[in-house]
């Protein structure tokens, strides 16, 4: 399949490369929709393999923002932006002239921060565009929405609790956490102050002493999926619930921070269900940090920005029972949420104003 035939496939509107040698700029932008409003998306900065797995990462990535956007009841489209290359390219100069390409979009897309970019990285890119989210407080930003993603996560792991336990009491549950370097860390914090019993997996020690001298638990090595627990919360990288996995895993509960938790999502969200797993669909639970960066287009509230991200517990609880109403896995239910407010509001386009 070419690249056209992806981009149609996949129904993206405008797909963005970015060059700037001087800087050592090599970036794509890719918007998957602008149904509902401007498109909203991570700049992520990771050392791709190829030019190809980069173009694959936005593409899959800007359509899980427009999916994550309508379902948070957003009015902002789908976006991403990935710029490859590890840490040791990172400068002001990079990020400014990064900031231009957005500039020059005039508004289609809006950024924010993502994997291996940070506030400083946002405020930087706000030095040429408006169009960025995510800066420092004392750049009138939101700051790190770290905090938020994690606080989203918790309330969707309280309502999975409830559907399959009768309670969202955590004290006394089980929740194995895979990454805790950012999300996963401040995740970690909520439970153990809510009396869970908290497993840690992460391939960096230093994370783990981190989060073993801050709260207390348990580390597990290579027995993650197989450890007997109440929730697995995958905070880390995505691809890791797949056929290979799946029929290892020793909990009734999947809810975690990471995006694209599912390798194959038709065919895993399936095997989940078929396992009689309850998985909180990935974009659904972890939209608690784009809800925080989106109310700064509306002049950022802190007290309105925790009320709005308290509503993804009733947003799992939407998804799992349309789920069991329709005999269909949490994925199709949320996709199907999703799309019906997309089609809904795109009628809207055929009314002249």
């Amino acid at each position: 399949m070419n690249l056209f035939d992806k981009v149609q496939s996949l129904g993206h509107e405008q797909i963005v490369f970015c060059n700037n040698k001087k800087t050592g700029l090599k970036a794509i932008i890719g918007i998957h929709s602008t149904i509902l409003g401007p498109a909203i998306g991570g700049i992520r900065l990771f050392p791709y393999s190829c030019e190809i797995s980069a173009v694959n990462d936005v593409l899959r990535l800007s359509k899980a923002m427009t999916y994550k956007s309508a379902l948070a009841g957003l009015n902002l489209g789908g976006g991403n932006a990935v710029i490859i290359g590890d840490y040791s390219i990172k400068s002001e100069a990079l990020f400014r002239s990064f900031g231009r390409y957005i500039e020059s979009l005039n508004g289609r897309f809006i950024g924010g921060e993502d994997m291996n970019t940070n506030v400083e990285d946002m405020n930087n890119i706000n030095l040429e565009t408006e169009w960025v989210l995510g800066s420092s407080t004392t750049m009138g930003g939101s700051g790190d929405p770290s905090p938020m993603t994690a606080l989203g996560v918790f309330y969707g792991i309280q309502a999975c609790l409830e559907v399959v336990f009768g309670s969202p009491n955590l004290r006394g549950r089980t929740i194995a956490i895979q990454g805790v370097g950012s999300v996963g860390f401040k995740l970690a914090r909520l439970l153990h102050q809510s009396g869970a019993k908290l497993l840690y997996h992460d391939i960096s020690s230093r994370n783990l002493k981190r989060v073993m001298e801050s709260f207390p638990g348990r580390v597990i090595e290579e027995s993650y999926f197989t450890t007997e627990c109440d929730v697995i919360a995958p905070c880390a990288i995505g691809g890791v619930i797949n056929q290979r996995t799946i029929p290892k895993i020793n909990a009734p509960i999947i809810a975690g921070a990471a995006n694209n938790q599912l390798e194959e999502e038709a065919i895993d969200a399936q095997l989940i269900k078929e396992k009689g797993i309850l998985y909180a669909t990935d974009y659904a639970i972890n939209a608690g940090g784009l809800i925080s960066v989106s109310e700064e287009l509306n002049g950022y509230s802190q007290e309105k920005t925790r009320e709005d991200v308290a509503n993804i517990f009733n947003s799992i609880k939407l998804i799992v029972n349309l789920a069991e109403r329709e005999k269909i896995n949490t994925v199709s239910a949320a996709n199907k949420i999703a799309e019906q407010r997309i089609a809904a509001i795109s009628t809207l386009s055929g009314f002249y104003l």
